[in-house]
């Protein structure tokens, strides 16, 4: 339990520096990649919270609920990202990517398949769903942030300005793929 605990306050700690990282390198290149990551990483906090919360109790009944508003924060960041990335696609919108939000992606990749392994491990020890499934919540942030990375280098190195915004519906997909997998557990591979 404490090890879970701590996985769960580093998530934390780290999101909500990322939150703001992200915040300040999607305002100044106008990136939906980045800012739908930050969105993301929102999530992240909200997850964390939650198996926190989860945690520090025990009970079916209290983790389905966690599982749930799990579950409900991807629908919401999935909807608000398509709306997003269709409007910077059909309308054409070139962000300016910069090597900042490069490094940050790199490194939060990095940390986030550290955390994810260790959640997903500690869970099964603990036979705790939420934590399993949070672990895996983890782990799509790590792979969001790949895509989100390769997003600002295709368009930085090569100019591909649409690559900003498709990163954002691949973000889209991994929201989607995650609520329905919360929603109805053994319906999508984990």
């Amino acid at each position: 339990m404490r090890r879970g605990r701590a996985f769960e306050i580093f998530t934390l700690g780290w999101n909500v520096v990322g939150v703001v990282v992200l915040a300040i390198l999607a305002s100044t290149s106008s990136s939906v990649a980045l800012l739908g990551f930050g969105l993301d990483s929102l999530i992240e906090i909200v997850a964390s919270t939650v198996v926190l919360w989860e945690l520090a109790g025990t009970g079916e009944a209290r983790q389905r609920v966690a599982l749930r508003l799990i579950g409900v924060a991807f629908l919401l960041l999935a909807a608000y990202l398509l709306v997003q990335s269709s409007v910077a696609l059909l309308s054409g919108h070139h962000a300016t990517p910069s090597v900042a939000g490069i490094v940050w992606t790199g490194v939060t990749a990095l940390v986030m398949f550290i955390l994810a392994a260790g959640k997903a491990r500690t869970g099964r020890a603990l036979g705790n769903p939420v934590l399993v499934t949070e672990g895996r919540v983890t782990f799509i942030d790590g792979v969001l942030a790949v895509t989100v990375l390769l997003g600002v280098v295709f368009d930085l190195g090569f100019g591909w300005w649409w690559a900003d915004p498709i990163a954002g519906y691949v973000i889209v997909y991994y929201a989607i793929r995650e609520a329905v997998h919360v929603f109805r557990p053994g319906e999508v591979a984990p």
